[in-house]
């Protein structure tokens, strides 16, 4: 297992972690309710066994949540997308410059910084801090065709931060706690459990990464996995700089950050990311 780690990338995002003083903290900032675990769910059905009756989040402090510039930022580009591909997006003004303050906020941060510093240093960015931003821009914002029947109706920002359905049949993205966390206090979105391999890897409360299975306004995703109480800021470089190292459709990636084991998955589609996520190999607090 150890052998395929990638060293010099676990140490970027070894640094992001430690300067990622927005991260919430666990049992304090947030708490959630891992339950059961949830059970196996055939590709395509949307059928899932609940394991868990509440939600995944029994509490959230909205008011340091909203207090922070970066998750404000991002919390109001949430309601600006078509959940349905092939639906037009239309970007209004209004939305545009909700997208710019978001990357300036992003931007300001030690953990951006931090991430275009390396970037630059292995001559993947741009070092002119509005080149690197329209560099982000593109890779996060610029709308495309994710179907074939309609007008561009997909970015990346949107499927990763917000998630998408497909045909109305099939959830795609939505890998981030903070938009987890709405629309579950909305009602759309039902945790079903959490995702182990044995019983050896049982998470616990403080996981800042889960594999989880949910469904959203009525369909199941048999398994997804996210950050948990991480940063906006810290998910686009991470999500950036995996981007940013190769030019495959798909690039997999196996670090070791804090004291957690994933592989980190990044799907391109033209210049632009068409997913993103993480996934949880192991937790170096358990015996595996």
């Amino acid at each position: 297992r150890k052998k395929g780690i990638n060293q010099e990338l676990s140490g970027v995002l070894n640094e992001l972690w430690k300067l990622d003083v927005n991260r919430m903290k666990p049992g304090k900032d947030y708490k959630i309710n891992l339950q059961g675990k949830a059970g196996f769910v055939a590709e395509g059905s949307n059928n899932a066994r609940d394991s868990a009756r509440a939600p995944l989040f029994s509490y959230v402090d909205e008011k340091k949540l909203k207090s922070m510039d970066t998750y404000a930022h991002f919390i109001s580009l949430l309601d600006n997308y078509e959940m349905s591909t092939g639906v037009t997006e239309h970007v209004t003004k209004e939305e545009l410059q909700e997208n710019h303050l978001f990357l300036d906020a992003i931007l300001k941060t030690e953990v951006m910084k931090c991430a275009h510093r390396y970037l630059v240093r292995k001559g993947l960015a741009k070092s002119d801090p509005a080149q690197f931003k329209s560099q982000l821009y593109d890779i996060w914002f610029n709308l495309y065709r994710r179907d074939k029947s309609g007008g561009e109706d997909s970015c990346g920002f949107e499927h990763v931060f917000v998630g998408e359905t497909k045909h109305g049949k099939e959830i795609m993205g939505l890998h981030n706690w903070v938009q987890f966390y709405h629309q579950e206090k909305n009602n759309h979105v039902d945790y079903k459990g959490y995702k182990a391999r044995n019983n050896k890897d049982t998470p616990d409360e403080d996981d800042h990464v889960l594999n989880l299975q949910f469904s959203w306004n009525g369909l199941v995703k048999p398994v997804g996995s996210c950050f948990i109480g991480v940063s906006p800021e810290f998910e686009v470089a991470l999500f950036t700089i995996v981007f940013f190292l190769s030019d495959e459709r798909v690039t997999k990636v196996t670090v070791k950050v804090d004291e957690y084991l994933l592989e980190i998955v990044v799907y391109r589609f033209g210049r632009s990311i068409g997913t993103s996520y993480p996934k949880m190999i192991s937790s170096n607090n358990r015996d595996f």
